[in-house]
């Protein structure tokens, strides 16, 4: 795939909290980013939190919208983003999971998402997540041929006190074709410590934008999460981008899918 430009069409937002971006991509490429942004609306007054705590890892992914978003560039693929907090609502949990609208995430408790009614819980879902997984059911509907999806998340190299040595972390439910051809090849692109289903996996619940429209759909596909001391700069961000850009196009044609 050729590097291109961004499309005058950059950003349409649906209802105020998902955006899609380079809406005339043509890739057989479909990038999602569920946690791109920190914004918590004013309503919920922070959702109690110091402002810290409110720009930190727990409220967003730092640096994967803009590494997605060159991505979409150099692919020429469409990316679907929420744009709102993942602690407002986190895009990829269901409804019903905890995860959802935690009321503890890692060592920050949540005041305001603890002790929701069941109203306030209904009014999020129908607010925040509703209008992404409508936007991404949309986008894949309408692309002309079935997209790979491929969501992007960053995360905190110290978790718990723990130091993490995976430095990106290829991830998959049932679905492994992309997966294991990105394991095969990833020493060919990258000297970094690449691993699978890590530093987190299925059981923790990560997979279920992969299982809602990739699995569900007949969809190939991968989630991608990239340690964010490795992305901090915007050039940190797309050399990343450029360097998996690279790595998914060769594994797409591995498994003939012509990218």
């Amino acid at each position: 795939m050729t590097k291109v430009e961004a499309t005058s069409d950059t950003a349409i937002r649906n209802s105020g909290s998902a955006a899609l971006t380079n809406a005339r991509g043509t890739a057989p490429v479909l990038l999602v980013c569920e946690h791109a942004s920190r914004k918590i609306p004013l309503e919920f007054e922070g959702l109690g939190l110091a402002s810290d705590a409110q720009i930190s890892h727990v409220a967003w992914d730092p640096g994967a919208l803009e590494m997605a978003a060159h991505m979409a560039r150099i692919l020429d693929a469409k990316l679907v983003t929420s744009t709102v907090s993942r602690l407002v609502y986190d895009c990829n949990r269901p409804p019903e999971s905890p995860g959802a609208m935690p009321s503890k995430s890692e060592v920050f408790d949540i005041p305001g998402n603890q002790n929701l009614t069941e109203a306030q819980r209904a009014d999020r879902v129908s607010r925040f997540y509703r209008p992404f997984q409508s936007l991404l059911s949309k986008t894949i509907a309408a692309a002309e041929t079935k997209p790979v999806l491929v969501t992007l998340h960053s995360f905190t190299p110290v978790y718990q006190g723990a130091r993490r040595e995976v430095e990106i972390g290829i991830l998959h439910d049932t679905d492994t074709r992309l997966a294991d051809q990105m394991l095969a090849l990833a020493a060919t692109h990258t000297p970094l410590n690449v691993q699978r289903n890590s530093p987190y996996g299925p059981q923790d619940g990560v997979t279920h934008t992969l299982k809602e429209h990739g699995i569900e759909n007949g969809l190939m596909n991968v989630m991608i999460e990239v340690r964010n001391d490795l992305i901090a700069t915007v050039a940190a961000q797309h050399a990343m981008g450029q360097m998996l850009a690279d790595l998914i196009t060769e594994a797409m044609q591995k498994t003939g899918v012509a990218a």
